[in-house]
């Protein structure tokens, strides 16, 4: 169990999102992480398993994690917004993250479309310390921008990501900017089946 866990409805550009805080187990967090799940019209929320995983992980390394519902999902007001309402509702969480521990450094992460959305916010950002994006999808979206952004980021694929293949993946990850990392976790498909636990122990270990 995590040190302290907390529900909270923070206001949104469409109305409250529904989101949950959790503070590491043990001692004061060294990083404040906000995590954003996979695609509200496919039936991603929060408590997504990988999402799941990533904020246990994030958690073990030292993070207060803060993960929300976007626009439309569980309790969160409004209705899906094709990536730019969700971008502006992960701002707004960002920002209620920031405001509630000022003093510390912080970092993005999200799972699948969540990636995206972390990956665009992020790379806008003066301040952040660094991107994790977990289940990158490599089709349907311009990449470009990665080519010219510059902070640090992280990439955690499955082998078997049948959204984000590994040899596509590789290929598109040498495009993009340094600083740079990309992991691969043994793993049977996009939700990384049979993998989940080696997942949540590459988070863990991030510094």
């Amino acid at each position: 169990m995590a040190r302290k866990i907390e529900s909270h409805s923070i206001p949104g550009p469409a109305g409250v999102l529904e989101a949950l805080l959790e503070e590491p187990e043990e001692g004061e967090p060294r990083e404040a992480c906000l995590i954003c799940h996979p695609h509200p019209a496919h039936g991603g929320t929060m408590q997504n398993k990988v999402v799941y995983r990533m904020a246990h992980g994030l958690r073990r390394s030292g993070r207060v994690v803060l993960r929300f519902n976007f626009r439309g999902v569980g309790r969160s007001a409004g209705e899906y917004d094709r990536g730019i309402g969700e971008l502006e509702d992960a701002r707004a969480a960002l920002a209620w993250l920031r405001a509630r521990y000022p003093e510390l450094p912080y970092s993005l992460a999200g799972f699948s479309f969540g990636s995206r959305i972390i990956l665009h916010l992020g790379c806008a950002l003066d301040d952040v310390q660094s991107l994790v994006a977990v289940g990158f999808p490599t089709q349907l979206e311009d990449t470009s921008y990665l080519a010219n952004c510059q902070k640090p980021k992280t990439f955690i694929q499955s082998t078997r990501d049948d959204f984000g293949p590994k040899d596509a993946l590789t290929k598109l990850f040498g495009t993009f900017a340094e600083p740079k990392r990309l992991i691969f976790v043994d793993a049977g498909d996009h939700f990384f089946a049979g993998g989940l636990p080696e997942l949540e122990e590459k988070l863990a270990g991030l510094p």
